[in-house]
């Protein structure tokens, strides 16, 4: 009986482990991304146009998502001026009016990306993934350059 219920254990224990893995595959990706030996060079915009017009899946979705940042910058403007003015306005105290304009900033940009979502109907798609394909995309075009 003892083994039985140390075999189920062992299983639950492997299922368990199987379901963080599933579920933190995301790290397997930064650890590509972030824990490199060697920067990659810097891409320009043509590059990224040559990856846009080179894979019909990711590219649409890429440049969509980088449309998106748009959105988030105008977002950030708007909401650490409009706290940063509210601020002067009634507390006239200057560490005040930058902590209202960097919770602004905050705010804004999160209302930019959220309306951004919405707008380029980003939901249906995976933008982190198309930035990963980009990356992938660069890296092996740049594996046999000499910079």
């Amino acid at each position: 009986m003892a083994e039985g219920v140390a075999d189920r254990v062992k299983q639950h224990i492997e299922e368990v482990k199987e379901h963080w893995r599933r579920n933190l595959s995301v790290l397997d990706y930064s650890k590509k991304v972030l824990g490199r030996d060697e920067p990659l060079p810097a891409w320009t915009d043509a590059d990224i146009e040559e990856f846009i017009a080179s894979d019909p899946v990711y590219g649409p979705q890429l440049r969509t998502a980088m449309k998106s940042k748009k959105f988030a910058t105008v977002g950030a403007l708007i909401g650490a001026a409009h706290l940063s003015g509210i601020a002067l306005k009634y507390s006239k105290s200057p560490h005040g009016v930058v902590l209202a304009g960097a919770f602004g900033a905050a705010c804004g940009l999160n209302f930019g990306l959220e309306a951004a979502n919405h707008w380029y109907k980003l939901y249906k798609i995976n933008p982190a993934e198309a930035h990963l394909r980009f990356f992938y995309w660069w890296e092996d075009k740049t594996a046999n350059r000499d910079f």
